[in-house]
């Protein structure tokens, strides 16, 4: 069997191999009738246009964890894949093809051009999912769905017209957040904010019949166009008696009111605001309250319309400049401020987005909100980490009505026909031939889209198969837990916890996890502007899956982000070398070991280190299961890594090698059989987060394999092993004193592969009976050629002495170091380190180099500062030590 181990650990032999393995046999396929527990995951849809970043690779990794952990506790796992159709993301994509070829949307038509998208969506959509499967991901790709699926597209519909004939879909006329590159309405959740320089106006506004102006500051002169009224605080005595009277609006040939409302601060600027409730959303606000005419004067390019007089035709910024010098011209112009101003723009394409008043399509959510509300106050879904759940209760407390109409031809075209005959709107299941209230059959679909969300929102029973009462949504429905971004939380969690409730009767998933965000090392975001993005499937290609798994789960503690470098998904691959070397090892000894299903332990005759190491086990079993159960990825993986590197490969490996080489069988086969099953526990334990490595490995373990692969195996639960306390407390005093003895030797310099004596003056009979148990371990692993152990031993003159617990350390220094020598070279050592220490204190007590070097130079200077301070401290201990033995 050992030879079908390869010499060198080279993922790549081995990964696409395994994936097809598992893929073909349907390993990843969820049965809906079988009466093992549900556990169900909905994949975040990425969207069809995407390529796998580091964001879905943390994502996926998490969630695929889960999902072959779950296989392995017993559970009938669903793990539903997809992508989302990404309505103005895709349509992008799609209009810039057409660019290429000198055409847009409105050449080729609305049935070619979405045609078009659905081409393109044979051919390139599917690049996402490939990468999902090259990271492991264990998705019933069975079952893959796509929001725009004829599935999908009948449950958007009925809940659309469900919504509409309880009225809580309806069209209104509006201020919107409107992008004038798109064409579509926004949600407030798709426009960014910027801060960004610019400049605040203050305008002389004459009032009418007197001699006085009102000042008035705005950061969008160009809007004044529209302005239909100038509004003062009731209080404020300074405009009291102008309350009522009207002003001349310059440029425009108008004249509008001076009104009164609370809503104006007395304190800002001249305690005077214009009002255009076309073009802002509070001035709409207090145009509704005072009946105010709201005049658009832009078009849904961001043009000036037929509204803008002399100004008509030119594009907002241009007829900014020269609405400002035309009013310079006439002295109209107070002042020019600089000014730091939110700037919001489109999630999608930057433009910056304006508000616009549009007849769009709502949901009225505030019903639905309160159900969303309840469902995690009552604790029916669980959101982790929980300070998540004050930003949730934030938000949904002060929801808006959603704005659910986009003016974009690739999405859920909405079911409305609007009658030319009689104005009636028919919305319905089916489409419409005639007009529900007349029976004209003059009628016209609305040409308008869904938001990708509202599609969205339903992904966990849509994908199942609703408004079907099916078997997947019986089993699998709600699902038990969603693992997300926290960027998303309002987008999408929200709306699906809102439609579930309403269309399902219950929550959409037990339990939130909501993940941070991937960094650079050094904290910052990636970008590609600052160039510190690292590319997911070049790290895969470089160090191997595995590796990169294992450090996005070693990272992934809760509510904290995950710094990222290669050179710790290096460190990693560097795990998996030493997992594969230790296996290759063990099956080395292993030939003509036939394993049993259990072992029975108390007729091997077991050594302290077979004890030991079968009692950690246990503990980390258990201690595994706990942190998976508690999403507390990091601590999953800090277990098995310490458990795998340090106990199973540094220690228990060499302490079975006298076992494994000498002349005793019964000694040997404990060794073999004890070394078997920690492998082979271990590598199922580590499965769910490095899949590949640890399938290989396990398939060329001796015996015969109970299952055909390790994804169908049970996960070790802390059963089956020995426990013994007393032989583990006794295994950790004798590594203690191999440490001691290890560290006394790296202090003096003396040569690792150099024999040496020690004596363990111990202080009771019970530590002397511990340290003889172990003497054949201390001689292996510290090195030692005579050891003698006793209490009370005489002390010879010359010894380096540690203390461990109840055992005092002696080592006779008489020809193993030169004292003298050993004081010079540490002295001479002292001096360099000293020089960096003082090099690198001046460099960062140097104000101005603080203040100008990179965030990432800092960091990396104090990092060797620290080093050499800590280094310094070692050698100043040593040579106190040294001269001490004079």
């Amino acid at each position: 069997m050992a030879d079908e181990l390869a010499k060198g650990y080279e993922p790549h032999d081995f990964e696409t191999k395994w994936y097809q393995t598992w893929e073909e046999n349907g390993y990843f396929h969820a049965d809906e009738n079988s009466d093992k527990p549900p556990y169900s995951i909905v994949i975040p849809p990425p969207n069809v246009t995407g390529v796998l970043h580091m964001g879905h690779a943390l994502n996926n990794t998490m969630q695929d964890i889960l999902a072959r952990w779950k296989r392995m506790t017993g559970h009938e796992v669903l793990w539903m894949p997809g992508t989302d159709h990404a309505g103005i993301a895709t349509q992008n994509v799609v209009e810039k093809q057409l660019a290429s070829e000198d055409k847009d949307r409105h050449d080729v038509g609305r049935d070619a051009f979405i045609e078009r998208v659905w081409q393109w969506r044979e051919e390139s959509g599917g690049q996402i999912i490939n990468q999902l499967k090259r990271l492991g991901a264990s998705c019933d790709w069975q079952r893959e769905r796509f929001t725009m699926d004829d599935g999908l597209s009948k449950a958007v519909r009925e809940v659309f017209v469900s919504l509409y004939e309880e009225g809580l879909i309806y069209r209104d006329n509006r201020l919107i957040n409107w992008c004038p590159r798109c064409h579509t309405a926004l949600s407030d959740l798709e426009v960014e904010h910027d801060d960004k320089k610019g400049n605040l106006w203050h305008l002389r506004y004459p009032v009418k019949g007197t001699d006085q102006v009102l000042v008035v500051a705005t950061t969008r002169p160009e809007t004044m166009l529209g302005d239909t009224a100038v509004a003062v605080h009731p209080e404020d005595e300074r405009y009291a008696d102008l309350v009522g009277k009207m002003i001349e609006l310059p440029l425009t040939g108008r004249e509008i009111p001076i009104i009164a409302d609370d809503y104006v601060d007395k304190e800002f600027g001249s305690g005077a605001v214009k009002i255009t409730p076309a073009h802002d959303f509070n001035d709409f606000e207090m145009g509704k309250r005072h009946n105010l005419e709201n005049i658009n004067i832009l078009d849904e390019s961001g043009f000036i319309n037929e509204n803008g007089g002399a100004y008509q035709g030119m594009e907002r910024y241009a007829a900014r400049e020269k609405v400002v010098a035309d009013l310079d011209a006439l002295g109209l112009l107070e002042k020019i401020d600089e000014h730091l101003n939110s700037v919001g723009e489109c999630y999608r394409c930057k433009t910056v987005i304006e508000p616009y008043m549009s007849l769009q399509w709502y949901v009225d959510v505030q019903p639905l909100a309160k159900e969303a509300i309840k469902a995690v106050e009552s604790g029916q879904t669980r959101i982790v980490p929980a300070q998540w759940e004050k930003t949730y209760y934030e938000w949904m407390y002060n929801i808006q009505d959603w704005c659910i109409s986009r003016q974009i031809w690739w999405g859920h075209r909405i079911p409305a026909w609007f009658c030319d005959d009689c104005g009636e709107i028919t919305v319905s299941r089916d489409d419409a031939t005639c007009c529900a209230k007349c029976q004209s059959t003059n009628i016209h679909q609305e040409t308008d889209v869904l938001d990708t969300w509202f599609s969205s929102g339903l992904w966990p029973f849509s994908t199942m198969g609703w408004p079907e009462k099916t078997d997947a949504l019986n089993k699998f429905y709600p699902t038990s837990c969603l693992i997300t971004g926290f960027d998303i939380l309002f987008f999408w969690v929200a709306r699906m916890m809102m439609m579930g409730l309403k269309f399902m009767g219950e929550v959409p998933f037990k339990d939130v996890y909501i993940h941070a965000l991937v960094r650079d090392a050094q904290g910052q975001k990636m970008s590609k502007s600052k160039g510190n993005v690292i590319d997911p499937l070049t790290v895969i290609d470089e160090f191997g899956t595995d590796a990169f798994r294992f450090t996005l789960t070693a990272f992934a503690a809760q509510g904290r982000d995950v710094k990222l470098s290669t050179e710790r998904i290096g460190g990693y691959r560097n795990f998996c070398n030493k997992l594969w070397n230790a296996s290759r090892f063990t099956l080395m000894n292993l030939e003509g070991f036939e394993p049993v299903d259990t072992p029975n332990w108390d007729e091997l005759s077991l050594s302290m280190a077979d004890r030991w190491i079968l009692t950690r086990l246990t503990e980390v079993e258990k201690e595994a299961n706990k942190a998976l159960e508690e999403y507390r990825f990091n601590e999953a993986a800090s277990t098995l890594y310490t458990f795998t590197w340090h106990e199973f490969c540094d220690w228990y490996i060499e302490l079975i090698k006298g076992a494994l080489y000498g002349d005793d069988a019964a000694a040997k086969l404990s060794a073999q059989t004890v070394v078997y099953t920690v492998l082979e526990r271990l590598l199922r334990l580590l499965h769910p987060i490095t899949p590949f490595i640890t399938e290989e490995i396990w398939q060329n373990l001796p015996g015969t394999r109970p299952v055909a692969s390790i994804m169908l195996a049970d996960y070790p639960q802390g059963q089956g092993l020995l426990q013994d306390e007393d032989a583990t407390a006794k295994m950790e005093q004798v590594m203690e004193v191999v440490r001691s003895i290890r560290n006394i030797r790296g202090e003096m310099d003396v040569s690792p592969a150099k024999k040496i004596s020690a004596l363990l003056d111990c202080k009771n009979e019970a530590s002397l009976a511990v340290m003889s148990d172990g003497e054949e371990y201390i001689k292996a692993l510290a090195r030692i050629e005579e050891l003698t152990c006793g209490v009370a031993l005489d002390q010879p003159a010359q010894v380096a002495k540690q203390v461990s617990g109840d055992v005092e350390i002696l080592l006779p220094l008489a020809g193993l170091i030169n004292v003298e020598e050993e004081e010079k070279r540490l002295t001479k050592e002292i001096a360099k380190v000293q020089k960096d220490v003082d090099m690198f204190s001046k460099k960062l007590a140097n104000e101005k180099f603080v203040a100008n070097a990179p965030a990432a130079v800092l960091e990396k200077d104090r990092g060797k500062l620290a080093a050499a301070q800590e280094k310094l401290t070692v050698l100043q201990a040593s040579l106190e030590k040294i001269v001490a033995l004079k």
